[in-house]
């Protein structure tokens, strides 16, 4: 039925404070910039991905009420929509260290998981990103790891 995810949202505060951390620290170019009048249509993507969109998106009018929008922009700045974006790597450790040198804040440092390898980052207004290096082989998720990813302890 359908073909594609072409277009992903994810909510901003500032356009152009998105565009400086997303473009300058995390390597995505522009993919469309329109001045729509009522609203800014800003998509960016990677240069490894060109068909798959991220559009940076201000929460409020016109696509939800500015009550909406408000309640929205308050829970992105306590960081509590989750993870706007997994990205894939074939070297977390140097990602990690550059975007650690760029000033970026992390949230979890570089750590092996069954899957692979990964960290994570917040972007400027609270959105939590993953990185992942993928093992590329079959996962095995014992109960050791369930614990550890449940704050419970390891028995």
């Amino acid at each position: 039925m359908f073909n594609a995810i072409t277009i992903t949202s994810v909510h901003v505060l500032d356009q152009d404070e998105a565009l400086d951390f997303y473009v300058g620290k995390l390597g995505f170019v522009v993919g469309d910039d329109v001045d729509l009048g009522h609203m800014r249509w800003l998509t960016i993507v990677l240069p490894s991905d060109p068909n798959r969109h991220l559009l940076l998106e201000v929460p409020g009018p016109p696509s939800m009420s500015e009550e909406s929008g408000a309640q929205l922009r308050d829970l992105l700045t306590k960081g509590a929509l989750g993870a706007a974006a997994i990205l894939t790597t074939d070297d977390c450790q140097k990602v990690y260290d550059t975007l650690k040198a760029q000033g970026v804040e992390f949230t979890q440092g570089v750590e092996k998981q069954p899957y692979g390898i990964d960290c994570a980052f917040r972007d400027p207004f609270g959105n939590h990103i993953r990185v992942t290096q993928p093992t590329g082989e079959p996962v095995t998720i014992t109960d050791e790891d369930k614990a550890r990813w449940s704050g419970r302890p390891v028995s």
